[in-house]
């Protein structure tokens, strides 16, 4: 797809793609702790004056994710449940952490089983496998591992209509 020429209704050029996540927490050192400790994001950077923290994966980028401290936590609205299906709420359902293959994905996914973590889902969706946990503000989280090209290029449509789910025990 080329960018819209000028009237088309169309942009004038087209996103590549998401560069990264910031989420509003309510305790900053209870979210650092699960996104270094459970996820293995590595913190690259601090603004203090806000209480917000920045952090990387293995991709390269100056930072994927940053935290943000509530100015009053008390008085934010409890964390709905995630819900992958159906949901009953507007805003984020939830955001995706490419892992480098299926070995990473089950690796990190014994080792969140393994510190007691609760997984709430594990699906084969046609495009990629995914692990889906929510994290202590609420924030559904799928840690995903992309299927080769040649299981969805020739119908994405039907590779993203497709749904398989697995065990979680």
């Amino acid at each position: 797809m080329t960018a819209g020429e000028a009237g088309s209704g169309q942009p004038p050029v087209l996103p590549q793609g998401i560069s990264h996540l910031v989420l509003n927490v309510r305790d900053l050192e209870r979210a650092h702790r699960f996104y270094t400790e459970m996820l293995g994001f590595r913190q690259v950077g601090e603004i203090t004056r806000m209480k917000m923290r920045f952090y990387a994966g293995a991709g390269g980028n100056h930072h994927d994710l940053a935290l943000v401290q509530l100015t009053d936590p008390a008085a934010a609205a409890a964390p709905s449940a995630f819900r992958l299906a159906r949901p009953v709420t507007a805003g984020l359902n939830h955001f995706a952490v490419r892992m480098p293959d299926e070995a990473a994905l089950m690796a990190i996914f014994a080792f969140i089983k393994q510190q007691g973590y609760p997984v709430d889902l594990r699906i084969d969706h046609g495009t990629s496998k995914s692990v889906y946990i929510t994290d202590p503000d609420g924030n559904g989280i799928e840690l995903m591992c992309d299927l080769p090209r040649e299981a969805w290029e020739g119908d994405v449509n039907a590779a993203l209509n497709y749904a398989d789910v697995l065990p979680v025990g």
